[in-house]
């Protein structure tokens, strides 16, 4: 297990800025707004062959009647319980805050090891002001500019000697699992409810969560990463920079996952924009579980549950061999469901057909219904086998590779599926010159 070393700050001092330069990545979000970042943000650092993880927290506001303001308050306070090392970020061009007082008397409090860091400092002028914050009590700090990187390598060795000595452990290589959906569709919930513990900020309020938080959950057996990603919305919905970049990073999401969880609103069904998400899902050859949430708020007849999923898949036909499940994240309602499918879903998409059973089986069902005919020319599918690919995906060499249409394409994924397990798993075929 690495060390944790939390960033924390008032708002817009320049902790995701610092950060995303620690991470070498841009997973906060860095905007001019004050509150962009909402929720602790995880990221990887290695400096002079020593690694360490690196938490970005929401700015710390005190007595306030903002939601997201007081929520924020909340998850500076866990990133602080969690972490070895804490830096508490000021800025100098706007001098000593009464902000900054609050939480200089808070970490004096905690038996934690902290440094200053007084930010902006990228002139002369400005390294000189820094001194006035000697008046916080705090001892000796470390003046820096996150935004290019002057003065964060001697804060970084010193980082590093402070952190405890602790045994790295190896990066465990297991499934990926990104919980996808419109916003306001329980998210947040589904993953609290997953882990027992508020790990993402849960409001009444479509796109809370900005950013992407990956988190092992290693329970009941079951053991994978998962990621809580910002809300999808129609592209006509996005305004500013912020929501871009939550797009970005959600769609980021589906691409680095191995399968997704799609989440979809029981109160008002499966709607066009969970439609574009679950296209941008298969896309990207990830595994799929849909997940109809808010299930306890829909009023049901005998067949509600039945009727939905017939529709769920007759908007998404072709592709219906994917598992739908009714659930209430908020009650908890069938969610431990939810893991097992995750595991017959990671188990389907690595699934491996050894070669001579492909062929027996394929080829006897392309013999007896053959390819049809282009221009007069005939398809002579001669050999078949799986590509080693992370997704199932199968190569059919032919001869004329470039006059196999769609419709029979289908049949013979179809025939594949009847043959082996690939629910919940988009299946590629190839055809090539034999």
């Amino acid at each position: 297990m690495s060390s944790i070393v939390a960033i924390v700050g008032r708002p817009n001092v320049g902790k995701s800025t610092l950060f995303n330069r620690l991470t070498e990545s841009r997973e906060a979000i860095v905007d001019e707004t004050s509150g962009v970042t909402r929720d602790r943000i995880y990221g990887k650092c290695n400096w002079n062959g020593i690694d360490f993880t690196v938490i970005d927290t929401g700015g710390y506001v005190q007595n306030s009647d903002d939601i997201f303001e007081e929520e924020i308050n909340r998850q500076v306070e866990i990133a602080i319980e969690e972490s070895d090392l804490i830096l508490f970020m000021v800025d100098v061009t706007s001098g000593i805050h009464e902000l900054d007082k609050s939480i200089a008397s808070m970490l004096r409090k905690i038996n934690k090891k902290f440094m200053l860091v007084v930010n902006k400092a990228d002139n002369t002028k400005r390294l000189l002001d820094a001194n006035e914050f000697y008046n916080l009590g705090l001892g000796d700090y470390f003046a820096l500019s996150s935004i290019n990187g002057s003065g964060t390598g001697e804060l970084l060795d010193t980082v590093v000697e402070s952190l405890p000595k602790k045994e790295p452990a190896p990066v465990p290589d297991l499934p990926r699992i990104a919980i996808v959906g419109r916003p306001n569709v329980g998210k947040s919930s589904l993953v609290n409810s997953f882990l027992g513990e508020e790990r993402n900020i849960v409001t009444p309020l479509p796109g809370t969560t900005r950013d992407s938080i990956y988190t092992r959950y290693n329970k009941f057996n079951h053991d994978f990463l998962l990621v809580d990603t910002a809300g999808l919305r129609k592209k006509v919905k996005v305004t500013g920079d912020i929501e871009f970049y939550s797009v970005m990073r959600a769609v980021r999401a589906i691409e680095n996952s191995d399968i997704c969880l799609l989440l979809i609103d029981g109160t008002r069904g499966f709607e066009a924009q969970d439609q574009n998400i679950l296209s941008l899902i298969l896309r990207n050859n990830k595994g799929i579980v849909i997940l109809v949430n808010k299930w306890d708020l829909v009023h049901k007849e005998p067949d509600t549950a039945k009727k939905m999923e017939k529709e769920i898949k007759y908007r998404t036909a072709p592709f219906t061999d994917y598992p739908v499940l009714f659930i209430s994240a908020l009650n908890k309602q069938r969610i431990y469901k939810v893991l097992e499918l995750v595991d017959e879903v990671s188990s389907n998409r690595n699934r491996k057909i050894p070669t001579p059973k492909l062929n027996d089986l394929m080829l006897e069902i392309i013999s007896k219904n053959p390819p049809p005919s282009v221009k007069g020319k005939y398809i002579k599918i001669k050999y078949v086998t799986q590509l080693p690919t992370i997704f199932p995906s199968f190569a059919f060499f032919c001869n004329l590779p470039q006059y196999v249409k769609e419709p029979y394409k289908r049949f013979l994924e179809n025939r594949i599926r009847e043959q082996y397990v690939f629910t919940g798993v988009p299946v590629r075929l190839f055809f090539r010159k034999k």
